[in-house]
């Protein structure tokens, strides 16, 4: 674990997963504590795919690979490779224990940025072949919501239920672009989607009213660049933190039908499978294409608001 502070954030980052595990502000805690009892991870690095592939399985150049939903990256063990007053570098590069898989070497850096009251979180993907490399890569970082005070927080899981359980009412998400509307691509059979299945949310001046029940029918998946910032909002509609990226999809979500005391912001470069899709890797929607001995190089940025 590795701790670094600007005098105003302050950030702890686990090397298990390159996996930044708090964020804090004016002693106050924003990132979720990974109880098990809701979720077990705090904000979890997707990589090489985002979502799950049909069945747990997909092939590549006519072989069959297996894999776990949002890949191996979260599983595994970085190397810090710069340490800085405000910076933090890890690299996971690929070994045999990838290639059985995820048949494609790689190099990923994963680098954490404190600049005042915000944190640039950039994505390195590195191809060292001599071959294309196909990919996705996304974030799943969870924040208390704004109506759990900090002493509610720190007073564990039995004490955020008992708060929850006063109001249905979450907050808002903010929308500064305004839309009129969100469209969702509804998650269906194993955790992957139909396409054909949408569902249309009512924005008002940009805002969005999150309740216990916004997310029984699992994330809001937005594809296709709808929104590229978003602010979670308390019950006034004071802004509490905000996430910016230039991804084309973000998902939004919290368990369902558990009252949960966190909800995700997660900017994502690719997506689940669509149901019963039994194309190629290669073929998925919404892949990453990298050429030969090149660099994906993106950020996405965390600011407290509160």
């Amino acid at each position: 674990m590795k701790k670094i502070s600007n005098g105003i954030l302050s950030i702890s980052v686990e090397n298990h997963g390159a996996e930044l595990s708090s964020i804090k502000c004016n002693g106050r805690e924003y990132l979720w504590g990974a109880y098990p009892e809701f979720w077990k991870r705090h904000s979890p690095v997707l990589f090489p795919i985002v979502g799950s592939v049909w069945n747990g399985v997909y092939s590549s150049h006519g072989e069959t690979f297996k894999m776990g939903q949002h890949g191996l990256a979260r599983d595994m063990d970085f190397q810090l490779i710069k340490e800085e007053d405000n910076y933090l570098e890890y690299e996971l590069r690929s070994s045999e224990e990838t290639l059985c898989k995820y048949p494609y070497p790689f190099i990923l850096r994963i680098g954490y940025k404190l600049n005042g009251k915000s944190i640039d979180v950039i994505w390195k993907v590195e191809n060292p072949s001599d071959k294309d490399m196909y990919f996705q890569i996304g974030a799943h970082p969870a924040f208390y919501w704004p109506l759990l005070s900090n002493e509610t927080i720190e007073n564990g899981v039995d004490a955020m239920n008992t708060e929850l359980a006063k109001s249905d009412d979450r907050g808002y998400f903010y929308f500064p672009e305004k839309p009129a509307e969100i469209v969702r691509t509804l998650i269906t059979e194993g955790g992957c989607v139909d396409i054909d299945k949408k569902q249309s949310l009512k924005v008002s001046d940009g805002y969005l009213p999150l309740t216990t029940e916004t997310f029984n029918h699992n994330a809001l998946v937005l594809e296709h660049d709808q929104v590229h910032e978003v602010t979670l909002c308390d019950k006034d509609k004071n802004p509490y933190i905000t996430l910016s990226w230039d991804a084309p999809l973000v998902g939004l979500w919290s368990p369902p039908k558990k009252n949960a005391p966190f909800v995700c912001i997660e900017p994502w470069y690719g997506r689940a499978d669509r149901a019963h899709f039994n194309g190629s890797f290669e073929e998925k929607d919404w892949i990453q294409c990298l050429a030969p001995h090149n660099t994906f190089d993106v950020k996405y940025t965390i600011t407290i608001e509160g």
